[in-house]
């Protein structure tokens, strides 16, 4: 499965999640490299996911944002399916 087609699902699910704000980073010249390609904030939570294909993964780079995030009180992984963004989630609902 290619990993616009797990962004379009992930983006699908979250649209529906109620209070959740979202948006779908976008590389290039003029984006921060690095980056997760998906930001939320839900219930005061600041939640960023990398998208990754299975068997792909994460650069050096968004491993050292992600855990950048996470040391800074975020939320941030590798994801892979729409499945696991629902975990997450629901998880911060408690």
């Amino acid at each position: 499965m290619k990993e616009q087609t797990i962004i379009n699902q992930i983006k699908a699910y979250l649209v529906g999640v109620p209070n959740l704000f979202f948006w779908k980073t976008h590389g290039g010249q003029f984006g921060t490299a690095g980056l997760p390609d998906i930001i939320i904030c839900y219930r005061g939570r600041f939640i960023a996911l990398e998208v990754k294909a299975p068997g792909r993964e994460p650069t050096a780079l968004q491993r050292l944002v992600l855990n950048r995030i996470n040391d800074a009180g975020g939320i941030a992984t590798v994801v892979r399916s729409v499945t696991e963004v629902k975990v997450i989630v629901g998880g911060v609902d408690g």
